[in-house]
Formats: C-alpha cells, sequence, structure tokens
C-alpha cells in the first residue's frame, strides 16, 4: 500500500490559486465549507496552505474589516500560522499517518512539487476503522 492509495485527487479538491484576493480566498472557503484549503502557483506547484485563522487576522490587519479592501490584497500577502507539509506519492504509509496527525490534510506532491491531490485525516481514520472492524469479525 502506498500513499495514492489515500489520495483525493487534484480534480476532486478544493484549492487557491496565488493570485487570488483575500475576498477570492474567502469566498472559495465559504464554498467548499473546509477551514483551510492547499495555495498553488499557476504552474501548479504547491506552496502553502491557508486557514480561516489567516483570513481572520487579514481581515483585521490588512483589509480593517473592509471586504471591499478585501479585494485589493493577495492572499500572498497574508502570513500562515502554519503551511501542511507536503508528502510525495513514495512517502512511507507510516510516515504518512504521522504527518496527517499533525494536519487536517496532507498535501501530496509528484517530484517537481506539482500539486497532485490531497490526503485527508479521514480517509486515513477510515481506513483503520474498516481494518479495526474487519479484524473483529474474524
Amino acid at each position: 500500500m502506498n500513499v495514492l492509495f489515500f489520495l483525493t485527487p487534484k480534480a476532486n479538491c478544493a484549492y487557491l490559486e496565488d493570485d487570488f484576493t483575500v475576498r477570492q480566498a474567502l469566498e472559495r472557503m465559504e464554498h467548499s465549507g473546509y477551514a483551510a484549503l492547499p495555495i498553488l502557483r499557476s504552474d501548479g506547484t504547491y506552496c502553502g496552505t491557508l486557514g480561516e485563522g489567516d483570513l481572520l487576522w487579514a481581515m483585521k490587519n490588512l483589509c480593517d474589516m473592509d471586504i471591499k479592501k478585501a479585494e485589493t490584497h493577495s492572499i500572498m500577502d497574508i502570513s500562515h500560522r502554519r503551511d501542511n507539509a507536503p508528502v510525495t506519492a513514495d512517502t512511507r504509509v507510516e510516515d504518512l499517518f504521522s504527518v496527517a496527525m499533525e494536519q487536517n490534510f496532507v498535501p501530496v506532491v509528484d517530484d517537481r512539487m506539482t500539486f497532485i491531490g490531497i490526503v485527508t485525516r479521514r480517509a486515513i481514520l477510515q481506513y483503520c476503522i474498516d481494518r479495526y472492524l474487519v479484524g473483529e469479525k474474524v
């Protein structure tokens, strides 16, 4: 088994683009329902994670709580509390689990840092529950 077993492909992921404004990020996050989203450059490389808290502080500190000002600031102007560490497809599953313990999702990149998807904690937990329940019934 490898990381790709747990992968939600990029086509099924919500993400932000590095040229988004604060307002666009707020709207994408609201629409997706997620508390944090990966940020991708125009060439598809992963460059960080933006969370709700990051946006809240940006609205206060950069935009003076004004949604119109949020249209003039780039998300790249926002300091991130934490960037989710990415893994590659050849990362050991044990290492993936260790990273996932500290993050809601784990970005997966190829050897050129091109974003290919995410692994969610939910996918890992669902696998563990399925394995545990199957073991109980045997």
